[in-house]
This record gives C-alpha cells, structure tokens and sequence, in this order.
C-alpha cells in the first residue's frame, strides 16, 4: 500500500524541519533581546511541537498498520493519548 522508504523519508524530513524550527526560534529569541518578544515566540513553538509529534506519530502508524494487529496499534495509540494526557496535568 505505502511505501515504507518514503513513509521513513518524510517522518524524517519533518523532524529536521521541527529542528531548524526550533534553532531558529532560539535564535530568534536570543536576538530580540525581550523577554515579552521570547516568550510569544516559545508559545507559537508549544503549538509547532505537538502539531508536529501527532504527524510524525501517524504517518509511522500508517506505515506499520499492515504488519500491526488492531489490538497493539490501539495500545499504541492509548500510548500517545497518554502522553499528552500526562503533560496537560503538569
């Protein structure tokens, strides 16, 4: 159905994409020199980071959902729901 080489591809180019986002926004930061400035800057990156993280998370479930039982990818996807679970409550 899907190719895995390409699946593995993108996962990967989105994560150095959510990288260079993240130096860029330190950089960014580091160079307004305001608090107020870094601050909206690290609560545009807390939206990025997740956005992120759910994508990577289901283009890997969609890639293994053929060689996955039902019951593990739901295990899998209780895992996920646990961890934005366990960092809402912080």
């Amino acid at each position: 159905m899907f190719n895995f080489w390409s699946i593995a591809l993108v996962m990967g180019l989105l994560r150095l994409l959510s990288g260079f986002i993240e130096i860029s926004a330190g950089l960014l930061m580091i160079s307004s020199q305001n608090v107020e400035t870094a601050l909206k800057i690290n609560a545009t990156l807390a939206l990025i980071g997740p956005t992120i993280m759910i994508i990577v998370t289901s283009l890997g479930l969609v890639g293994i959902a053929e060689n996955v039982s039902l019951g593990k990818m739901l295990t899998i996807l209780c895992g996920v729901a646990l961890i934005f679970y366990g960092l809402n409550k912080m």
